[in-house]
């Protein structure tokens, strides 16, 4: 690992600052991270879903479960990617089954729910440690960041939820409207089977949300290990003494030459050896010997400030392995003592036992007496609630009284040859006055049609249930699909409205 050809800078960061570079990194190599995570993860959901078609939901929690290989090829990515080594789709999906091949069985039983499987997953994959030296290493890089690695497995469990969910309703919301009353259109299959086919659907619209956030959160907690590690061995100060010595190195020959070339215009004589006089006066006239100085440096450690004796008498409990002392008082101190931390625990006991008695007896006055409370309490007056006026506008239609004639079905009858969808329009719109006039249903102006249905079938009227079923099927076939009703379609649905609607609604 040469640290000169990383990809980004070498520097202590706080754990939340190497999670965004996670994100970053991430995001520069997306392509090749996202392709390779497709072309391994979707082909197996493929076999998994050919052999376990009967069982989506087994499919779903195996395909989940071996998640941790499936990370070890971003990290392969990454880690090459990051030292300016960055591998091709065809030479990472060549490299990934050979790591496959270390500690994979505890990666995916007792290590598969760790909180911080993204953090240590380079320890085991890229320093190929294990056992004792694994557990050694990982003791030492989770003294720090070890919150960061576990914000990030629970963030990152919740954004899938949340990105599955987002999926899910995308697909929803391309289904015709007029499809939504009628569930009929999803039996298609004609068999108990019909449902297995969506749930397929959703296991893979699940892979897919894989393919886009898995790669971020390995390149999360790569960048984490990257930071601990950085901390810990002095990655930053390393560099520094690299870069100086690459400085450095360009001038060291000069400064060579212009030395050798300084001795050669040295004069000879002043090689000259010169000797030292053995009578020395520094030598001849010391005070003190070698251990006369010893012990005076022994003195001096032994007073203060260096040495501070003090005395201090008083009563003491002997220690393990040594032999109780003789004296009687202490042996009673001791029983004191012992005695004295006993009735501070009875104490506390009691003093619990007091206030539950006094809590219960409370509770039980209060339910004997509660009738007798009743006159004390002063009850809360409720405001009745404002009334508020019937929608005039319903489904983008005008259905107010001022906007319908008087003859509803005389109307019709006129419309019908040369404006049907008008005719049918007005029936309908007619329909929905009546039932907020006559049959008092709370309907609003945000209600769709088959939640007017729903508040008509809550009214428990079997006849006004079916015939408002059978004219919003028609007025929907002919609003969104141009589909006209035959004249014995409106000769019916004018007999519903007259037996229905003439006298107003039923007692």
């Amino acid at each position: 690992m040469q640290l000169n050809d990383a990809g980004i800078e070498i520097r202590p960061r706080p754990a939340w600052e190497a999670l965004d570079l996670g994100v970053l990194l991430a995001r520069e190599h997306r392509r090749l991270l996202m392709l390779s995570w497709a072309l391994v993860t979707l082909p197996l959901l493929a076999l998994m879903t050919a052999l376990l078609w009967d069982y989506p939901g087994a499919v779903m929690l195996l395909f989940w479960w071996l998640k941790p290989l499936y990370e070890r090829l971003p990290l392969l990515i990454l880690s090459r990617a990051l030292f300016g080594a960055t591998p091709t789709l065809k030479q990472a999906l060549r490299a990934w089954p050979g790591t496959l091949r270390q500690q994979w069985l505890p990666s995916l039983f007792w290590r598969r729910l760790s909180l911080i499987r993204s953090f240590t997953l380079p320890v085991q994959q890229l320093e190929g440690l294990a056992g004792e030296a694994r557990a050694r290493r990982l003791s030492v890089l989770c003294q720090a960041d070890l919150n960061a690695a576990r914000c990030l497995t629970l963030v990152g469990a919740h954004l899938e939820t949340v990105l599955y969910t987002g999926a899910l309703l995308l697909v929803w919301s391309f289904i015709p409207r007029q499809l939504d009353l009628d569930w009929k259109w999803l039996l298609w299959m004609g068999s108990d089977e019909q449902w297995l086919w969506a749930d397929h659907l959703m296991n893979l619209l699940y892979a897919l949300v894989l393919i886009v956030w898995e790669p971020i959160y390995v390149a999360c907690g790569f960048t984490l290990y990257l930071n601990r590690r950085t901390r810990l061995e002095a990655w930053d100060i390393e560099l520094v003494f690299r870069r100086l010595r690459q400085r450095l190195a360009s001038t060291a020959s000069l400064l060579l030459l212009g030395g050798a070339l300084l001795l050669a215009q040295w004069p000879s004589n002043a090689w000259a050896t010169t000797e030292l006089p053995v009578q020395s006066p520094r030598l001849t006239h010391q005070p003190l010997n070698s251990e006369q100085s010893r012990q005076a440096i022994g003195e001096l450690l032994d007073k203060p400030p260096f040495k501070n004796p003090e005395t201090i008498t008083g009563w003491r409990f002997p220690e393990t392995g040594q032999p109780p002392p003789s004296e009687p008082s202490a042996r009673s101190f001791g029983w004191w003592r012992q005695l004295a931390e006993a009735a501070g625990l009875f104490a506390r006991l009691l003093e619990i036992l007091l206030w539950a008695l006094a809590i219960g007896l409370m509770v039980l006055l209060a339910w004997r007496y509660r009738h007798w409370l009743r006159l004390f309490a002063r009850p809360v007056e409720r405001q009745a609630p404002a009334a508020t006026a019937p929608p005039q506008q319903l489904l983008g239609l005008q259905i107010g009284a001022a906007s319908l004639p008087a003859d509803i079905l005389g109307s019709v009858q006129t419309l019908w040859p040369h404006a049907p969808r008008e005719a049918l329009s007005l029936l309908y719109r007619a329909m929905l006055s009546r039932l907020i006039s006559d049959y008092r249903l709370p309907l609003r102006e945000a209600d769709t049609e088959g939640l007017v249905l729903e508040r008509i079938a809550a009214h428990n009227d079997p006849a006004l249930d079916e015939f408002s079923r059978d004219l919003t099927r028609h007025w929907q076939n002919l609003a969104y699909g141009h589909r006209l009703p035959s004249d014995e379609t409106l000769q019916h649905l004018c007999a519903g409205w007259r037996r229905l609607f003439e006298s107003g609604a039923p007692a």
